[in-house]
């Protein structure tokens, strides 16, 4: 969707035409694509820039930060990092964060009373958890996610295509995944994303990547993806996967109903 969102907004503002390369895989493989001068751009998650990029110790806000502050904070240290380590130009945040969402089934989450993280260890012996391969060996994944909320699932957590993880979660094959916050299908599919009430999670801001090589050769660019700076929330992301992943539609058509409902 972003890829999409990106080449979109890049041909219509500038006229230069954009190759998508989609499903590429996690992170680490985009990143060296980038370096390799494979990609030219992308969208990144600032948290994820932070640890699995830069691998840059992961600080845990106190209850009293200002999530803004903290979010500033991580963001100014992705985009010095990246200009320094890789001659990557980090934009302005496109408006939303994508978090790790740990996600539970609805009837569960209200016969048990379970409204947050901290909840988990009063069923975590004797539940099972889903994940995506990276979250199980990312820094700021499964291992010090499990020790912050001091949990011990039942087995070893199911390591799963990200595609299949509500659907094994449904079917009571787990009983807890890891999604995404902006996940389409939380809400329609009737399931819970518990609140990080001890803030393990750093900021994860969308923020466009670029290579500095690249916004030499095509000036205009540097213009185009800044004004997509604040242009996209939460919601709106949300609303965008759900038309992809259960209604079916064309990311190409989802987008540009999005850009044209923003005058974009």
């Amino acid at each position: 969707m972003l890829a999409e969102l990106l080449a979109q907004h890049v041909e219509t503002r500038t006229g230069i035409a954009v190759e998508r390369k989609t499903n590429l895989g996690g992170t680490l493989l985009v990143q060296k694509a980038l370096l390799a001068g494979q990609l030219d751009m992308y969208v990144e998650y600032t948290g994820t820039a932070l640890t699995a990029v830069l691998n840059e110790p992961l600080e845990v806000a106190s209850s009293g930060t200002r999530r803004e502050n903290y979010s500033h904070a991580v963001y100014e240290r992705v985009k010095k990092g990246y200009a320094e380590k890789f001659k990557l130009d980090v934009g302005e945040p496109l408006g939303f964060e994508n978090t790790f969402a740990m996600v539970i089934r609805g009837d569960d989450a209200k016969t048990l009373h379970l409204r947050t993280m901290s909840d988990l260890a009063t069923v975590a012996s004797r539940w099972r958890i889903g994940v995506g391969y990276e979250f199980l060996e990312r820094p700021d994944g499964f291992p010090g996610w499990s020790h912050r909320y001091g949990l011990h699932f039942a087995e070893k957590p199911k390591v799963m295509d990200l595609g299949l993880v509500y659907r094994s979660l449904l079917q009571h094959q787990v009983d807890v995944v890891a999604g995404n916050s902006t996940d389409g299908l939380i809400d329609t599919l009737h399931l819970v994303a518990l609140e990080d009430d001890l803030h393990y999670f750093p900021p994860y801001d969308a923020v466009p990547v670029v290579r500095e090589e690249t916004l030499e050769r095509y000036p205009a660019l540097r213009a185009a993806i800044a004004e997509l700076a604040g242009k996209i929330s939460a919601n709106d992301m949300r609303k965008m996967n759900y038309a992809v992943d259960a209604e079916l539609k064309d990311p190409k058509v989802v987008v540009q109903e999005f850009r044209n409902s923003r005058g974009l």
